[in-house]
């Protein structure tokens, strides 16, 4: 990509994650992540829609959490 834009996006069973990346904008809400629940009646998590946005430095403090938190050597499993 020549202009500087990142775009990439996954969906689970549960859940819509999508993560926004803009290189020479420095407005924002131009780099960003957002999780968005999926609506399902059927499980008990999630009914209707909910959806968490983020700024690329909050998305990167949650990641670091989450490899801290779920390396092999922290869980029990």
């Amino acid at each position: 990509m020549s202009n500087g834009n990142y775009f990439n996006e996954k969906s689970t069973s549960r859940f819509d994650f999508g993560v926004y990346r803009n290189k020479t904008a420095k407005k924002a809400g131009s780099n960003m992540l957002t999780i968005a629940t999926r609506p399902s009646e059927e499980q008990q998590y999630s009914v209707g829609t909910t959806t968490i946005s983020m700024s690329i430095r909050e998305a990167q403090a949650l990641q670091n959490f989450l490899n801290e938190s779920l390396s092999s050597d922290s869980v029990d499993v």
